[in-house]
């Protein structure tokens, strides 16, 4: 009787995490993270959310969100660019921030307000809108790149916007998409994993009339491994007014970021090469 309580215990705890996709750690999508390891507090904002992004009843990849800057701290992802194409032109919010529900995954604003009943007020409250992103020389920059991921599913997951931020437009289309569509397949070559962790430091000013934040600099890590061995990392930071990406190793972008945030940053598990 007593293993059938356990049972059932055990049951009704799956169940429970189940239905909670914004957490109040990684612990339920720890796999995009080498050795389960997360960058330190460092990046934490005041108001964070933990995503596990998940769509087509599966996780793609992991983002820490700033709720009252209404911008990604950061998203982290396995790096395996694949040849499906790239989906629809749909972007999603996510439920989650709204409030309680029991909506799982990520979903367009047009189907939370037309099926779900919910406002766009309450939708806007904690994260950005598509009418957020109308800025002239902005665009929505992809942190987890669709480019990165090798399903339709995985790369239409990318087009939430809890995985964007108001990037330079010349910057993004221009050396910044050098760095993730051309760069990163030369560095990667004969590594068997490569875990990636792509942030934006916040910046001073703002769009959408104070609501979202336009950060000042974007940055992007990795470590790669070969079997199950870290075998090099690297880094890669740009400021978000100017079209150049300066690549340097991780231990040079970890002190960068430490002047940058104020604090001591650590990005990945101390195995991963700061050299």
């Amino acid at each position: 009787m007593l293993g059938l309580l356990l049972l059932l215990q055990v049951l009704a705890s799956c169940l429970w995490l189940g239905h909670s996709e914004v957490v109040n750690s990684f612990a339920e999508c720890p796999e995009f993270f080498y050795a389960e390891t997360t960058p330190n507090d460092a990046l934490n904002p005041k108001n964070p959310a933990w995503i596990c992004q998940r769509y087509s009843n599966s996780y793609h990849y992991a983002t820490l969100y700033d709720r009252d800057r209404r911008i990604p701290v950061y998203s982290a992802y396995i790096y395996r660019p694949g040849d499906a194409k790239r989906p629809h032109s749909w972007w999603f919010v996510e439920p989650q921030l709204i409030g309680k529900n029991n909506l799982k995954e990520m979903e367009r604003e047009s189907v939370l307000i037309g099926q779900h009943k919910f406002t766009l007020d309450q939708i806007k409250k904690n994260q950005a809108v598509l009418d957020d992103y109308n800025e002239a020389g902005l665009d929505r920059g992809h942190l987890s790149p669709n480019g990165h991921h090798y399903s339709r599913e995985s790369k239409t997951a990318t087009f939430t916007l809890t995985n964007i931020v108001p990037q330079d437009s010349s910057l993004n289309k221009g050396q910044w998409n050098i760095y993730e569509s051309k760069r990163m397949p030369t560095k990667t070559k004969g590594c068997t994993t490569t875990y990636v962790i792509t942030g934006a430091v916040p910046g001073n000013t703002y769009i959408a009339k104070g609501r979202v934040n336009r950060p000042s600099h974007i940055w992007s890590a990795a470590c790669c491994l070969k079997d199950k061995n870290p075998r090099d990392a690297w880094g890669a930071i740009a400021e978000n007014d100017k079209n150049k990406v300066e690549e340097l190793s991780l231990g040079e972008l970890e002190k960068r970021l430490n002047k940058l945030y104020g604090g001591t940053v650590t990005l990945f598990n101390n195995a991963c090469p700061r050299k």
